[in-house]
């Protein structure tokens, strides 16, 4: 997989070897970042990491850090080899081995907030509607907050959050990009 723009445009990066993700395509990728536009000193938190792609991205674009959660050994040690392959500096991420759902509690608890949550679950699980629900309970959000979430075409997501409402919705086939804004 490449990364698509910014800094480390056109770099590689590795995907975990025997572990089932499905990777955002860079069609998607692009569209994503296209809608986000500036990341310049945004803080950033990838759950469902995977490889870590989305948050490189975010990286390579400008963002001053990015937090990677993964509940997967694998997935974490490629999201740790993807960065140093590209000398990205310590001081730029985090990455955290834990479920998606039990770090938000944690994450509330630390001074920093972030200003842009990806997150693209398992499909057929439910996890993105749970995930949004857990999110919106939790105080991590800065006041421009934003929720981009990467699901199927059939998964129903919630639109009577407290915090958040819809503001885009883009299709690409079976995958679906939702964006939620904070409520001011």
């Amino acid at each position: 997989m490449r990364i698509i723009g910014g800094e480390y445009r056109s770099r590689l990066i590795g995907m975990p070897k025997g572990v089932e993700i499905r990777p955002t395509q860079d069609r998607v990728r692009e569209s994503i970042f296209n809608i986000l536009q500036d990341l310049n000193n945004k803080t950033v938190l990838e759950l469902f990491a995977g490889s870590g792609a989305f948050g490189i991205e975010a990286i390579s674009r400008g963002a001053s850090y990015v937090t990677f959660v993964d509940n997967n050994s694998r997935c974490v040690e490629t999201i740790r080899k993807n960065l140093d392959s590209l000398d990205i500096i310590n001081a730029k991420y985090d990455i955290i081995k834990a479920n998606a759902l039990s770090v938000l509690p944690r994450l509330e608890k630390t001074d920093g907030r972030f200003d842009i949550v990806f997150l693209d679950p398992p499909y057929y699980k439910g996890l993105a509607k749970k995930c949004l629900i857990n999110i919106d309970s939790y105080d991590i959000l800065s006041r421009i907050g934003l929720v981009m979430v990467e699901h199927f075409r059939k998964d129903e997501l919630p639109v009577d959050l407290k915090t958040l409402i819809v503001e885009k919705e883009r299709r690409y086939g079976d995958t679906v990009i939702t964006l939620y804004r904070k409520i001011a």
